[in-house]
């Protein structure tokens, strides 16, 4: 069912993205195929032979608001830099210039980590004396087609990356958690915490057998959360949901001790923050240390109390694996 969800929100958004570049088009938004009337003034007076120069662009405001339909607050002038090749005349504002829509949107979408400026070329190119400290020209910027579309795309594509960079990430967390585990297991670790842990965990996981070990890697996984070790958590928790699993009677259905052991690993609490959160704000994370006791805390019993009211639902009740297998076992023994 998720990923139906899932693709059903990709598709949404790329019909949505597709709409908006089609109106954007069709109402030739960003005037792509005009030439915006600018004046240039060259500080040093206009130099033939000097590849790169500096000038200060001015914009009229209402000459603007008739090109792009729009009422903008333009700066009086914009510092930019004259970049003179064989290829033509172009216009290089500086990378601080605050510009009015749809000049920040063009800005935006040609931006590069090498190069954040507008850029715009000179289309018309009247003979230039030398020292000339005037001139009167018009810009032609860089089109831009199926922006959203561009965005959805490379925002997949970034999420494609981060996703592959994670899973690599977990592979050295996950073999060595799960090797510890397996030495626990051998050393008789395993059962010794499953000895401790399992009066508080069978009422919440009735239809684990005692001395199972999903309890043991259940208690591991809770205290992994607890102390903020979200990557040692996921191979714990991924060895719970397998032990629970074996347990199940049905393969395509999630029994209550498995949504139980979801509920409390996605709401668990936490007495010292995450990793990431200390990353990001170093030592002023202390200052939330109680704000996120106390809001994990309550996230924990509203998700273990969330869990156990709808396991009396009797439409999810009539779902349970462990339910008609204990109802099919009576059905037999009438």
């Amino acid at each position: 069912m998720l990923n139906y969800i899932w693709s059903g929100l990709i598709i949404g958004s790329l019909l949505f993205a597709l709409t908006v570049d089609t109106q954007e088009l069709a109402e030739n938004r960003f005037r792509n195929d005009q030439a915006l009337p600018v004046t240039l003034e060259f500080p040093d007076g206009y130099a033939p032979n000097a590849q790169r120069q500096p000038v200060r662009i001015r914009i009229d405001s209402t000459t603007y608001a008739n090109m792009f339909g729009v009422d903008a607050a333009l700066d009086s002038a914009y510092s930019s830099t004259l970049v003179q090749t064989q290829e033509g005349r172009k216009v290089e504002f500086d990378t601080d210039a605050n510009f009015p829509e749809p000049l920040a949107t063009i800005q935006s979408y040609h931006a590069t980590d090498d190069n954040p400026a507008l850029r715009g070329t000179l289309t018309s190119a009247p003979a230039v004396g030398p020292g000339t400290a005037r001139l009167k020209t018009a810009l032609q910027f860089e089109p831009v087609r199926f922006r959203k579309l561009r965005n959805i795309a490379q925002a997949a594509l970034d999420f494609a990356e981060t996703a592959a960079s994670l899973a690599l990430s977990l592979i050295g967390i996950l073999g060595l958690m799960l090797g510890l585990v397996k030495i626990g297991e051998e050393a008789g670790l395993i059962e010794a915490l499953t000895g401790v842990v399992q009066p508080l965990l069978n009422p919440l996981f009735p239809n684990v057998p005692e001395d199972h070990p999903a309890l043991a890697n259940i208690s591991l996984n809770l205290l992994a959360n607890v102390f903020g070790l979200g990557n040692a958590a996921t191979p714990l928790g991924i060895k719970a949901m397998e032990d629970l699993q074996s347990l199940n009677p049905e393969d395509d259905t999630a029994t209550d001790d498995m949504v139980m052991l979801l509920a409390m690993n996605t709401s668990s609490v936490q007495l010292v923050p995450p990793s990431l959160l200390v990353a990001i704000m170093g030592l002023q994370i202390n200052q939330l240390f109680f704000s996120i006791t106390l809001a994990t805390l309550c996230s924990t019993v509203a998700g273990i109390v969330g869990t156990l009211l709808l396991h009396r639902v009797p439409y999810f009740r009539a779902t349970s694996p462990h339910h008609n297998n204990d109802t099919e076992a009576d059905d037999a023994a009438e």
